[in-house]
């Protein structure tokens, strides 16, 4: 079945006609772990669906990697910057295991908006999931220490620390990984 077709039936109904021209536009692809789906600069303008496999997004800064965020199965995930104003990114996506996604250009997605309302609808409350996302992540870095933040990935993500180098997961609380070991031995 469809990961991306499941996940917008999630946000509204889907007629009969709708799902059938998303089933024109929606592609699958498989990846292997290390591959990209998008590097700093590009425009790949995509929202996608991991169906099984694992995403990191990254940004380099002082020519270290900083993992800004995790895609998991079942989560609506691209760049905002290339998806909503087809402008280049400033992250990476990364494939951290061997990955099948299924995926809509955004060309594609507006044109199915300007046919049909029921999908603006299922779009804005993605937009709405995706900004609470976000405002989630950026309370918990300006409030929560980095031993509350690794407990929020567990709790979100429980087999994220057998799925996850040590190094990305210190990279994206914003510590060492001696410190996260020490936060692990608690």
């Amino acid at each position: 079945m469809n990961a991306l077709i499941n996940k917008f039936k999630e946000y509204g109904n889907l007629s009969p006609e709708i799902e059938e021209e998303l089933n024109n536009y929606v592609k699958c692809k498989t990846r292997q772990k290390g591959d990209f789906f998008l590097k700093q600069g590009q425009i790949v303008s995509s929202l996608f669906v991991i169906e099984t496999g694992l995403v990191r997004a990254y940004y380099i800064k002082d020519n270290r990697e900083v993992n800004s965020w995790f895609g998991f199965e079942n989560i609506i995930l691209g760049s905002a910057f290339p998806v909503f104003y087809d402008k280049p990114s400033y992250e990476n996506i990364q494939f951290l295991e061997p990955s099948t996604y299924y995926y809509i250009t955004s060309k594609d997605l507006n044109d199915l908006y300007k046919r049909f309302p029921k999908m603006n609808t299922i779009g804005r409350k993605i937009a709405e999931e995706i900004c609470v996302i976000l405002e989630e992540r950026i309370g918990s870095l300006q409030t929560e220490n980095a031993e509350q933040r690794y407990h929020s990935l567990l709790k979100f993500q429980p087999d994220a620390i057998q799925r996850i180098s040590l190094g990305h997961i210190a990279s994206y609380l914003g510590i060492t990984q001696e410190t996260l070991s020490r936060i692990r031995r608690k």
